[in-house]
């Protein structure tokens, strides 16, 4: 018995691939061999492939971070609008008090109900200064068409283009004109 399990192995060595199979393998091996590439060819091309991968997620990586300043920048810019919008609506109010307060008698100045009133002037400049909001300086300064208009031309002693009076206070806000202030200036 042990003879003839002998002689069927070795019967099925003979019959068989190198797989160990009942098959043909040895043709089919030899003509896929001839079709499918080289090993090394293959890892060429497989290390080419994640190159281009790699490339195109450092583009996109690199497009994502581009996309991400250029959005915080127009989101300053609109921050910026906002706030020159914001303050550009708040500055009639303090002319407004302004008026209030210069044709206030002295006896109205003393009055609590009204300095409290006029408290809220302050409150509304300090939201101004925390923005950058600053008045444009007219006291002893020559007439600059940068920073004032000129409402009303008057004979006197001054030097021409001195500023004798500021009728409505004008406004800086980052060093950028946003509101002229209104003078009369000297002939």
């Amino acid at each position: 018995m042990k003879e003839d399990i002998k002689k069927n192995n070795e019967e099925i060595k003979d019959s068989s691939c190198d797989c160990g199979c009942d098959c043909d393998c040895d043709s089919m091996s030899e003509e896929s061999k001839d079709s499918s590439p080289p090993a090394n060819q293959e890892l060429e091309e497989c290390q080419k492939q994640r190159d281009e991968y790699l490339a195109g997620w450092q583009r996109s990586k690199a497009d994502f971070i581009n996309h991400k300043k250029e959005e915080m920048e127009r989101m300053e810019g609109i921050m910026k609008y906002v706030e020159e919008e914001m303050a550009l609506r708040l500055i009639p109010l303090l002319d407004n008090f302004d008026l209030v307060e210069k044709n206030l008698s002295e006896e109205d100045k003393k009055d609590d109900k009204l300095k409290g009133i006029l408290q809220i002037k302050n409150q509304i400049q300090d939201i101004l200064k925390i923005s950058s909001v600053e008045e444009i300086n007219t006291k002893e300064t020559k007439f600059d068409p940068n920073f004032h208009e000129a409402i009303e031309q008057v004979e006197s002693k001054e030097e021409s283009g001195t500023i004798l009076e500021e009728l409505q206070k004008g406004y800086l806000m980052n060093g950028k004109v946003i509101k002229p202030s209104k003078v009369k200036v000297a002939k």
